[in-house]
């Protein structure tokens, strides 16, 4: 038997695409929504893969110390000495913080996170606007290069 749970976590954060060729070059925000889809081997006494409220309070603290009101740039962006200046909450990453390139840095953090309940992350759906998501799912025969991310300034 393999039952999977989903817990919907949300924040609100800045970012923008250094390199996009209309509009999301700007800077602007989101309400990000992360659907974070588990499974375990067995369920547990009470009969869950694992608490709710676990998965809430681990993905969903990570996310909230991570980017929550906070700003996500990609490295070599020219904001960065601008936004450390200004004690900003500023995410790092070394890719363009797309919801493509977000839903697997939430992906891998969130598995970092659950394995050691002996629980699994079999999906992450992510939303930048309501009519707008991106899903990752591990493929097996196509393992990727981590995507870093570094943090820094601002209160969490």
């Amino acid at each position: 038997m393999s039952v999977r749970i989903t817990r919907r976590l949300e924040i609100d954060a800045g970012h923008r695409l250094m390199r996009h060729e209309s509009k999301c070059r700007n800077l602007h925000g989101h309400r990000y929504v992360f659907d974070v889809t588990v499974k375990g081997p067995d369920l547990d006494e009470s009969g869950r893969v694992i608490d709710f409220g676990v998965l809430k309070e681990l993905v969903g603290g990570w996310l909230n110390d991570t980017f929550d009101h906070g700003f996500i740039v990609q490295e070599g962006d020219p904001l960065i000495p601008m936004l450390g200046d200004l004690d900003n909450k500023t995410a790092v990453l070394n890719c363009a913080p797309s919801i493509e390139n977000l839903v697997k840095v939430v992906f891998d953090h969130a598995t970092d996170l659950m394995s050691p309940h002996g629980i699994s992350v079999v999906h992450v759906r992510g939303y930048e606007t309501p009519a707008c998501w991106a899903d990752y799912g591990p493929n097996p025969s196509t393992a990727a290069a981590p995507l870093e991310l570094r943090h820094f300034g601002g209160q969490a």
